[in-house]
């Protein structure tokens, strides 16, 4: 990944809009490719008809996915997919989809084939919170698989307070979103404190553990190329 492994990050604060722009940047290629994207206000991306889908997690702004033009014109909002900030959507495969916003936005697009396992609670098309997916458990850990394949796991896991997992070492790199809550990680030795919001990313083989402080959800993005 083209990540500086091994610190707390934004994915946000360092990529932030160009007046007027819409810039993408790829932090991972592969069979699944994940690209960052920010749209300055007012800008658009064309839509375009893909054949594999594109798993979308909005970080900050307003995201409106459109089939057509026309629909982005229409002054109703049916037929059209909003987001707001922390919210995601799975676009449908074989359809013309395209991007837009009004006030600015910074998302995340992971590539997913056909072939890839996808959980069943996530429906094309319909908007919904990560956090949202999945219950705390009174003294557990719960854990959610998204999608996978050979060569990536997407997994969504909720630590009840004083929960933890102890130190292992990461089979590929790995992207850790937070998504609720904050929690420890130790990471090579160094303990960092992450935060809702905040991002972090582990090389293959790094040594780290986590310690929730409270309640805390988190999504940990894993490929094995």
């Amino acid at each position: 990944m083209k990540l500086d492994a091994g610190k707390v990050f934004s994915i946000v604060k360092e990529n932030c809009p160009l007046r007027g722009c819409t810039v993408s940047k790829e932090i991972e290629g592969g069979s699944n490719p994940i690209i960052v994207f920010s749209l300055d206000k007012n800008t658009d991306i064309s839509p375009e008809i893909f054949s594999e889908h594109k798993f979308l997690l909005l970080h900050e702004g307003d995201l409106e996915i459109y089939g057509r033009e026309e629909e982005k014109k229409r002054e109703d909002l049916k037929g059209r997919t909003v987001l707001s900030s922390g919210e995601s959507v799975l676009c449908r495969i074989d359809e013309p989809v395209g991007m837009c916003t009004e006030t600015g936005a910074v998302y995340t697009e992971i590539n997913l084939r056909r072939e890839d396992i996808m959980n069943e609670v996530i429906k094309a098309g319909e908007v919904f919170r990560l956090k949202d997916l999945l219950p705390y458990g009174e003294g557990k850990i719960v854990n959610m698989d998204v999608v996978h394949n050979e060569k990536m796991k997407f997994v969504l896991m909720a630590f009840d307070e004083g929960t933890g997992l102890s130190e292992h070492a990461a089979p590929g790199e790995a992207i850790f979103f937070a998504l609720e809550g904050e929690a420890i990680i130790n990471y090579e030795g160094t303990d960092h404190t992450i935060h809702a919001g905040e991002q972090f990313h582990f090389a293959k083989g790094g040594r780290h553990s986590v310690k929730a402080l409270g309640k805390f959800k988190m999504a940990l993005l894993l490929t094995l190329e």
